[in-house]
């Protein structure tokens, strides 16, 4: 029994299935340039600098994808050059915690994501005391029962309330009634990184009022953005800052050109509508608080020097598109499991026309509908670092990513296909489990059964542990499935750095689907 159907054509020439990816961006090369920019904007502020840090700091994984070469924990690998000399303020917005908002890519809500960043910036050294729940009211009762859950673990907590006009209403948000309403949080050290577990979370709200209260005790502070995306000596539409609109196109945000920057210095930076939007408060309270702004434009403001990190814009590019196809396949699975209307997927598809890019140009999509049009019965592809692509079938034994995960596997050991990796006969106990015992209706095994079974097999199967050497090397792998991925398969893949896109339909036809 082979575990799936034949693998695509091989390419002319010997591959190498370990081979590794073209890197597009120079790691420490960024880290460098942008821990000294930092450094000098610090100087240049004078007193303390309130840092607003936007995407994730230590698991960007979009950076990731779109910068062949920048690794999820780059961020803060270049803070930890100042760990001694900052402090990390986390932002939670209270509304987020009402609605259960969760983070997608660990799919996990964000108040245990604030629990878990708090934990691994300690681990990694840094200083995290203060919590600032932002845009909280009365009837904010979740939000309210965490700030007691916060305080109880010894962290200091501060309730920021909702300013009525904001940002518009200048006069009133820079006044007692407005920012100086909100909670002061006491930090220890010069440098406020603040962060929190994803958009919309109120950071730079926070940052003015933090430095309104400084304002008002005497004290010298500024701001400063460091936002990776968009970056800002790109050009408007090129593809990793439209990889970027892609990935918030549900929150209506848009790359533009920045036109105070344009205005004050003739030249054309991207910017996104966000910062356009605020930055005439910021500029207003500055000049109020401080008599003048060291800034002319959104983009003075910033810190980010990642365009200075790429140093091959080719492998940069195609590799934003690719990111967009994802974003436009992850749109329409939304919409369909959460029965939404398709303006975000039509958003994206805007974005891909922008890019020049279609979904054929993902590699494993038409592989995996081959497969099911041969079959009549859900298929699975997988592109390999070196471009072989593997498929994978539904069979009565396994389901299709499975049998695809399988077939990987040996590939990148260096076995025959017809090698079995695991035997029918380790196989159907753990089909009788489910079905008779466990009360699942499908029989066939997922992919962490599979890879539980074959790590058994490696005890004592010179094959099956070779294979199972090889799972790292799945890290970054592209896959394409026919139907809506099961959350048990959806999670593999996630803690495996395989990169998923699905068909947006259910493997079966019902009106209650569990995933």
């Amino acid at each position: 029994m082979t575990d799936s159907a034949p693998a695509a054509p091989a390419p002319a020439f010997p591959a190498d299935p370990s081979a590794s990816r073209p890197a597009g961006f120079d790691r420490q090369r960024y880290i460098e340039l942008q821990s000294q920019h930092i450094q000098a904007r610090r100087e240049q502020i004078g007193g303390k600098l309130y840092l607003e840090m936007g995407g994730k700091l230590f698991d960007d994984l979009h950076a990731s994808r779109v910068l062949p070469g920048f690794t999820p924990d780059n961020k803060i690998a270049m803070l930890e050059r100042l760990r001694d000399e900052l402090e990390i303020l986390i932002c939670l917005n209270a509304k987020d915690l009402e609605r259960h908002k969760v983070r997608a890519d660990l799919g996990i809500p964000y108040e245990d994501d604030v629990l878990r960043l708090i934990d691994v910036f300690r681990e990694r050294g840094f200083l995290v005391q203060h919590v600032v729940l932002t845009q909280l009211e009365d009837t904010n009762h979740v939000a309210h029962a965490f700030r007691e859950r916060l305080e109880r673990l010894g962290l200091t907590v501060a309730r920021h309330g909702v300013i009525p006009g904001y940002p518009q209403d200048i006069s009133r948000i820079v006044s007692d009634q407005g920012l100086g309403a909100n909670e002061y949080s006491l930090t220890s050290r010069d440098l406020i990184v603040v962060t929190a577990p994803g958009p919309g979370s109120g950071k730079l709200a926070t940052c003015l009022s933090q430095i309104y209260h400084d304002h008002r005790r005497g004290v010298r502070s500024g701001y400063a953005k460091f936002e990776t995306f968009p970056i800002w000596d790109l050009p408007l539409e090129h593809p990793v800052n439209l990889a970027y609109e892609a990935a918030t196109a549900d929150l209506d945000d848009l790359n533009l050109i920045d036109p105070y920057h344009l205005a004050a210095y003739g030249t054309q930076v991207t910017s996104y509508n966000r910062d356009v939007e605020v930055f005439p408060l910021l500029r207003a309270m500055l000049v109020e608080l401080t008599g003048s702004s060291p800034y002319a434009s959104p983009t003075d403001m910033g810190v980010n020097l990642a365009g200075r990190g790429i140093i091959d814009d080719g492998v940069c590019r195609q590799a934003a598109k690719q990111e967009i196809i994802r974003r436009y396949y992850k749109a329409l699975m939304d919409e369909r499991i959460n029965d939404r209307d398709d303006d975000v997927s039509q958003r994206v598809a805007m974005v891909m026309s922008k890019a020049g890019c279609r979904v054929e140009d993902r590699a494993v999509v038409a592989p995996a509908l081959a497969v099911e049009a041969a079959t009549g019965h859900p298929g699975s592809a997988l592109e390999l670092a070196d471009g072989t692509i593997i498929t994978g079938k539904t069979s009565a034994l396994l389901g299709c990513s499975a049998a695809m995960l399988l077939n990987a596997l040996k590939r990148l050991a260096g076995l025959e296909d017809s090698v079995h990796l695991l035997s029918p006969a380790a196989i159907e106990p753990i089909q009788t489990l489910k079905t008779e015992h466990l009360g699942s209706r499908n029989p066939r095994l997922h992919t962490d059964e599979v890879l539980i079974a074959l790590s058994v097999s490696a005890a004592t199967d010179e094959n099956a542990r070779r294979a199972l050497a090889q799972l790292r090397s799945l890290e970054g792998c592209d896959v394409h499935t026919t139907t809506i991925l099961g959350t048990v398969d959806e999670g593999i893949f996630r803690q495996l750095g395989i990169h998923v896109t699905s068909e947006p339909r259910f493997q079966r036809k019902a009106l209650y689907q569990k995933r």
